[in-house]
């Protein structure tokens, strides 16, 4: 289970490669979940070193949408006392890269977050076939 991995004792001597593969495994699971027919988001709250504090569903959306509920994504992550959030949601279309919407309310929740001390760490977009980091694609 994803929390033993991230919280363990040794936790620095797990390799961060492993840790993130089990955090991208462990997401895919989620939101590509039954129905996979809708969008489906889901967050992971981190503390200030990287361990896992919490996760929560974000939403079910329609084959193309996906609502997200900005004021309470960030009051779980002040209730966690959380430094940073991960946010990962399907496409179920197949289509890997973010449309306009989706980085637009990801570039809204990385300005609100941050303006609370809470750093967006990355927005991971799943097909059943690929994962698109919004960080690394340089969107956020």
């Amino acid at each position: 289970m994803l929390t033993q991995t991230l919280t363990c004792p040794d936790e620095g001597a797990i390799a961060p490669e492993r840790r993130t593969a089990a955090m991208i495994g462990y997401l895919r699971g989620i939101v590509l979940a039954p129905p996979a027919h809708r969008e489906r988001g889901h967050a992971v709250f981190l503390d200030r070193r990287s361990a896992w504090l919490g996760d929560a569903p974000c939403g079910i959306g329609t084959m193309t949408t996906l609502t997200l509920r900005i004021r309470a994504l960030l009051a779980e992550a002040l209730r966690l006392d959380a430094a940073g959030i991960i946010l990962a949601h399907s496409h179920p279309s197949g289509h890997c890269r973010p449309s306009g919407c989706d980085i637009a309310a990801t570039r809204r929740l990385a300005e609100v977050a941050a303006a609370l001390d809470i750093a967006l760490i990355d927005h991971l977009i799943f097909t059943t076939d690929a994962v698109y980091s919004m960080r690394a694609g340089g969107l956020l």
